[in-house]
């Protein structure tokens, strides 16, 4: 019976100087590190460059792991798609995703790492992925190593606690924002975001609201204030994270005043 492929999952921040001491070690002792190519037809997928830095910053000296890309899958992005839509078309996504990987899993053997932005396990979906090449037959063990979330940089960004005293905070998507509110939540921290003219802010206006793009990255940007006063600065903000890192992750929590 073949050896199982031993799958290392290492949350690894926002780029090099969020990697921890323990996330460096595993670096050091993996054969390779697989990564989604998401490259557009235009151009360089920012974000593989960004892991390539960790890489050479963190892997064994004069010898990284080599890193396999994988072209990423297309996914189902228009915007008009409802919640079922929206998960169906992530769930086909994750599929194709796992086949894909099961592929070079299965080819290759050994010792396997995934890079994951943030910490794995706050809306990232690494985790269910590699139990589903598992599922697919692909004889595997696998270990999980945190990191630095965007929650907790956003908070350390604008120096804020992210929830008042002995108050709860929730964590939902863009999409789901309006939800929370309906259910009385107050203090919200929202993530996988849309562009701001893409989100339903209805009745948020006088909410506070502390935002940040790109958080760790050259490209980091923040704005904080009354919502409705400080939108048209998100936008620009994001834009302009966009365009000098040529992608853009952000964040936002809202609080009622």
């Amino acid at each position: 019976m073949a050896e199982p492929v031993m799958v290392r999952i290492l949350g690894v921040g926002m780029g090099p100087h969020h990697v921890t001491a323990e996330v460096a070690e595993a670096l050091r002792d993996v054969d390779y590190v697989l990564a989604a190519d998401k490259s557009p037809s235009d151009g360089d997928d920012g974000l593989l460059a960004l892991r390539r830095q960790i890489v050479e910053a963190h892997g064994r000296p004069g010898d990284p792991p080599e890193i396999v890309t994988v072209p990423d899958p297309e996914r189902n992005r228009a915007v008009g798609l409802n919640t079922p839509g929206y998960e169906g078309a992530v769930a086909d996504w994750h599929e194709a995703r796992a086949a894909r990987y099961a592929a070079v899993l299965r080819e290759r053997g050994g010792t396997a790492a995934f890079l994951v932005w943030g910490d794995p396990s706050l809306y990232d979906s690494t985790i269910r992925i590699v139990e589903r090449v598992r599922d697919l037959g692909v004889p595997l063990e696998f270990d999980v190593l945190p990191g630095i979330s965007a929650p907790q940089l956003l908070a350390a960004r604008h120096r804020i606690v992210l929830h008042e005293i002995g108050r709860p905070v929730h964590v939902t998507t863009g999409r789901r924002l309006q939800e929370a509110v309906a259910a009385g939540l107050d203090n919200i921290v929202a993530m996988l975001n849309p562009p701001p003219e893409r989100l339903d802010l209805t009745g948020l206006d006088d909410w506070t609201l502390w935002w940040g793009g790109n958080l760790g990255a050259e490209s980091e940007r923040l704005v904080t204030g009354r919502l409705g006063a400080v939108l048209g600065d998100v936008a620009a903000a994001r834009t302009a994270a966009k365009d000098e890192a040529g992608w853009v992750m952000d964040l936002f929590l809202v609080r009622k005043s």
